[in-house]
């Protein structure tokens, strides 16, 4: 008669252990994390280039012809959808291609629109025969050059460098066509103390 295992072997044999539960690696852990992690950086990227290439750009200020308003090496963004909503005003900081190199960029103030009456006459900007009050040029950055009366054409604007002694501008290069001008001068946002919007 074959032997009946004893109660210490049938007590060995319930006390055997058992596989434990398998558990996830820290890669397998990791992953959602790190999936959501890259889904949410691509999405700000797109969003981010969208608002770049449409909406706002940022632009590095080089040269001194818009002090004080804006100075050499500022940084401001450019609103290029703006003026898909409204016309282009006068007093606007607008970025436009230079006339005579389309390859450049120039950013001036819009003085006269189409169908206005410029003058200057020893440095006083007259449009439509009333002095023209500008509180963007202090007397240090004034000019006391005159140019001759000129009536801006049909789609073009009248574009003058606020510090008038240093800059190249329609009295130069003539008016601005409409199709040049890609943007408004918006807000700038370095040097800190320059934060705020481009008046």
């Amino acid at each position: 008669m074959p032997d009946t295992p004893t109660t210490e072997s049938a007590n060995t044999q319930a006390q055997l252990p058992q596989p434990a539960p398998s558990q996830p690696t820290t890669a397998v852990r990791l992953r959602p994390v790190l999936g959501a992690w890259l889904r949410d950086l691509i999405i700000s990227l797109v969003i981010s280039a969208f608002i770049i290439v449409f909406i706002y750009q940022p632009v590095k200020v080089e040269g001194v012809s818009m002090m004080p308003s804006l100075e050499d090496q500022e940084r401001i963004f450019v609103n290029k959808f703006v003026y898909r909503l409204e016309p282009i005003s006068r007093g606007d900081v607008v970025v436009f291609r230079y006339p005579r190199d389309p390859s450049k960029s120039y950013i001036k103030r819009v003085i006269g629109v189409a169908g206005d009456r410029i003058r200057i006459d020893g440095g006083q900007v007259y449009v439509n025969g009333e002095a023209l009050d500008e509180d963007y040029v202090p007397p240090a950055y004034d000019d006391a050059r005159s140019f001759p009366e000129t009536v801006v054409p049909p789609h073009t604007y009248f574009v003058l460098g606020d510090h008038r002694s240093m800059s190249s501008d329609s009295r130069e290069f003539g008016p601005v066509n409409q199709t040049s001008i890609y943007g408004k001068a918006v807000f700038g946002y370095w040097p800190m103390d320059k934060l705020g919007r481009v008046r």
